[in-house]
């Protein structure tokens, strides 16, 4: 096969699944179309754009049009970016807050880390404390701003809104207060806000925290919100923010996704040691239901950061080194497990039932999901990926942290 390197080439959109959040449809990782399986500087790139600043926001659709964030000048100025994607031409460059004193931020973390949501005509950017903001699409009209969702994130924001009918829902996990709140899509004013109902004032004030993005999941007859903070994971209404159900677990700084499998949701307790749990999805649950609703846990090559990726019966996982790994989805009993990458920040994602996963360092494996998985490739970008890759159509979108691709069979 002949491939042939197009930098801002013009051609047809292909047709996909929306990825219009963190991991795409409700954050499964799950898309549709047929991405590239081989990939490298030179081969199946349709167009390669440099992306200013510093940011691990993933890439988000709509339409034709790819927007992320990043923060300039040391975190003095956070902007929201958006790219055509048929061309790859930066089409907006929005300046959205200028903090005075930017939050102070972990190494390996950025100031615009948590993902942008779009809604209907309107994509809506998050630097955690620092700000919330609205924009209108077409424009790139900042239509408000919103600095009421105050907290002390000690590392920098890690947290990405989702959006359920009118309104945002944001996990607010800090080191000096912990809440969940919905904010008024169109106003940002705040619906509600529910304190977290975990015993956490008498720990160190560093295992308090919580990066997680929360998830909405069909339960019988309604939404839930489960979302996981430090010591405990919930479930909440998301019409006023009660608190329905929680499950007590040992680990704080979850930065990971609800994701569901088997009538099961399955919640990363984040650090120290990582461990997987499945809690039982109940329409009835009420209270403390971790004696009764934990249906497995999983400890070994269990992944701090990265969220799992659910197919049919499988769970595939990727621990934080690297190591890739297949698990069933009814009892947490291991499959297959095998050492491919070096340091894992990005979750893995998958179409046509095929699996990608994105290391720190520009490696990528490429795997066929049968059982046990197949590896297809092994491939290589010039910068590291800590963005979890968009899936669009025949497309797959990177965010190195460098620059933003279309890879696609050329």
């Amino acid at each position: 096969m002949v491939c042939t390197f197009l930098f801002l080439v013009a051609g047809l959109v292909s047709a996909g699944s929306e990825w219009t959040s963190f991991r795409g449809p409700n954050g499964s990782g799950r898309g549709e179309g047929d991405p590239p399986v081989v990939w490298s500087e030179w081969c199946n790139v349709r167009w390669k754009t440099p992306v200013a600043g510093r940011g691990w926001s993933s890439p988000v659709l709509a339409g034709d049009r790819i927007w992320l964030t990043s923060a300039l000048d040391g975190g003095h100025v956070l902007k929201a970016l958006c790219f055509d994607g048929v061309t790859g031409r930066q089409v907006h460059d929005i300046t959205v807050f200028t903090p005075e004193k930017p939050d102070p931020v972990n190494s390996v973390n950025s100031r615009a880390t948590p993902t942008p949501v779009v809604g209907e005509g309107h994509v809506y950017v998050s630097f955690g404390n620092m700000g919330l903001a609205c924009i209108e699409m077409g424009s790139g009209r900042v239509v408000w701003r919103t600095r009421e969702l105050r907290l002390d994130h000690k590392e920098g924001p890690g947290s990405s809104p989702i959006l359920w009918h009118d309104r945002l829902i944001l996990a607010c996990d800090g080191t000096d207060i912990q809440y969940i709140a919905a904010v008024d899509a169109a106003t940002g004013r705040i619906l509600w806000r529910t304190p977290r109902s975990a015993p956490l004032a008498k720990l160190r004030f560093d295992i308090r925290k919580a990066y997680g993005t929360p998830a909405i999941v069909r339960v019988g007859e309604r939404d839930q919100v489960i979302s996981c903070g430090a010591k405990r994971f919930y479930g909440y209404d998301p019409r006023d923010g009660r608190e329905l159900w929680y499950v007590e677990h040992p680990g704080f700084n979850v930065p990971q996704v609800p994701v569901t499998a088997l009538g099961d949701v399955l919640l990363g307790t984040g650090w120290n040691r990582g461990s997987l749990l499945a809690v039982r999805l109940d329409p009835a649950a009420r209270g403390n239901i971790t004696a009764s609703h934990v249906d497995w846990r999983l400890g070994r090559d269990a992944p701090r950061m990265p969220s799992p990726l659910v197919l049919g019966d499988r769970v595939f996982l990727v621990s934080d080194d690297g190591v890739l790994s297949w698990v069933n989805a009814a009892n947490g009993k291991p499959l297959w497990r095998r050492k491919m990458l070096g340091k894992v920040f990005a979750s893995p994602v998958s179409a046509s039932g095929r699996l990608y996963v994105v290391d720190a360092r520009g490696r990528s494996v490429v795997m066929r999901a049968d059982d046990p998985p197949e590896v297809l490739a092994e491939n290589h970008l010039a910068a590291g990926c800590m963005a979890t890759p968009a899936i669009w159509g025949d497309s797959l979108i990177v965010r190195t942290t460098t620059h933003l691709y279309r890879l696609e069979r050329r």
